[in-house]
């Protein structure tokens, strides 16, 4: 009996020990269910449930356009893109949020050629119209007319010769953002004191140099003629006027272009300017330009639509006139200046083109005519607000100028045009084989 008792409770025994480790079993496997259907307070939840629970009681983070350019932080452009355009924006595309962040023109170059090895780019930036090809040379700019729906309606908005400054090899790799160009600035009171008429011509602009430059009544110096630097945005315009060029049409070649009669006669007559004393301003300890014109130290610039801001600012009684840069044998031709705003193939696509979208369109361009930035948006360049800023000069300038060679290698060439020119003007280098020399080193840089 004893025997029997201890067989029916060791049975018993084992019966429960089964049953508890298969009750064990489904309990380690009934949370996923249950909790699926109906999640406890201190439970685990699945992360696409928690985000489908949090989108339920919280609304969506705002998606951050990170937006790259060189307005000066402390200019009336950022004042107007900070507290005027992005603002709008935002009210008008309430998922996403803009992240600003300026920098000075040349260190945006440079930092967007580190954040491209580091693949920390920006989902879009303003980028000088000259960067374009650089930049799509190295794959990291979205092809916007392959990929964009619309470019094509938004691209006919934009001013053709601007857009032309987007386009490398048949595609387009930004939108226009402004344009600008260079036209004479000239004292109207000295000139008309000598009685010079406002020249039309490069003769007649090169005889004015000559007859204003020398000293003034306070025995200071004064000079004709002024650039701030030699590179291609300066000298260009003498030497397309002369009938010279860099490179060919198609961007090929430079030899017979860079160095033939035509641009070593444009750059002989800077040569013997500078040597008379009658051109300067590219050197350490010069004059600032603003300050050498309004204060009656430089006779003529050629210069774009921002002096006029500065000047208005600086020396708000000064008297002086503008026309378009004087014709040579080529005609008049100024160079085309600007920026183009691109996508990063990085990019939130979606959220970066309604921003570029956005900025070219005719409320943001107004805005920033008001800055002194000539608009793309055609229907914002007939607007009042464009006529009352006094861009007529540089709107007929436009018609007629050229933009810098579209090339990737744009950059060193560039680099390399102004070394030489310095050597030339400043150093008295020969004009004719410093050209000849120049012209080996960009047929090189082209052929890369």
């Amino acid at each position: 009996m004893k025997q029997t008792s201890i067989k029916k409770m060791l049975a018993l025994f084992l019966i429960a020990a089964v049953m508890l480790a298969a009750f064990t079993a489904c309990a380690e496997k009934a949370p996923d269910t249950a909790q699926s259907q109906q999640p406890a307070n201190n439970a685990a939840v699945p992360a696409d449930d928690k985000a489908a629970e949090t989108s339920a009681a919280t609304p969506e983070e705002p998606v951050v356009i990170n937006f790259w350019h060189h307005y000066s932080a402390q200019s009336a452009e950022n004042e107007t893109l900070m507290n005027v355009l992005i603002p709008k924006f935002e009210e008008e595309n309430p998922g996403y949020k803009v992240n600003a962040v300026s920098h000075e023109w040349a260190d945006l170059h440079d930092k967007i050629l580190v954040s491209a090895s580091s693949n920390t780019l920006p989902d879009v930036a303003r980028l000088d119209i000259a960067w374009v090809p650089e930049f799509q040379k190295m794959n990291i700019l979205v092809p916007l007319d392959q990929q964009m729906s619309d470019f094509n309606d938004v691209a006919g908005q934009l001013l053709p010769s601007a857009m032309s400054t987007a386009m490398v090899k048949g595609s387009y790799y930004a939108l226009a953002l402004n344009t600008n160009t260079k036209i004479l600035f000239y004292n109207a009171d000295a000139l008309a004191a000598a009685g010079i008429e406002v020249p039309k011509t490069m003769d007649e602009m090169f005889a004015a140099i000559h007859a204003l430059s020398g000293t003034n009544a306070n025995g200071q110096q004064v000079w004709g003629l002024n650039e701030p630097a030699l590179a291609g945005w300066n000298v260009l315009p003498y030497i397309w006027s002369n009938g010279g060029n860099i490179t060919d049409d198609a961007c090929t070649t430079a030899t017979g272009y860079v160095n033939s009669p035509e641009t070593v006669a444009a750059v002989q007559k800077l040569v013997d300017l500078y040597a008379n004393g009658e051109f300067t301003g590219f050197n350490s300890g010069d004059i600032p330009m603003t300050d050498g014109f309004g204060t009656g130290r430089y006779m003529m610039l050629l210069e774009g639509p921002w002096k006029t801001a500065e000047l208005a600012g600086a020396y708000p009684d000064f008297n002086y006139g503008t026309s378009e840069v004087p014709a040579g044998s080529g005609g008049s031709i100024s160079v085309l200046g600007g920026e183009d705003i691109a996508m990063f193939n990085t990019a939130n696509k979606e959220g970066a083109w309604k921003f570029m979208k956005f900025m070219t369109s005719e409320y943001a361009q107004e805005e920033m005519a008001k800055c002194g930035q000539i608009p793309v948006n055609m229907t914002a360049l007939d607007s009042q607000t464009v006529k009352d800023a006094s861009f007529a000069p540089f709107l007929e300038a436009i018609t007629t100028a050229k933009a810098r060679p579209t090339v990737a290698s744009w950059s060193e060439i560039d680099n390399a045009l102004t070394v030489a020119m310095t050597d030339m003007i400043v150093n008295g280098a020969d004009v004719q084989k410093t050209l000849d020399q120049l012209a080996v080193t960009i047929d090189g840089l082209l052929a890369e």
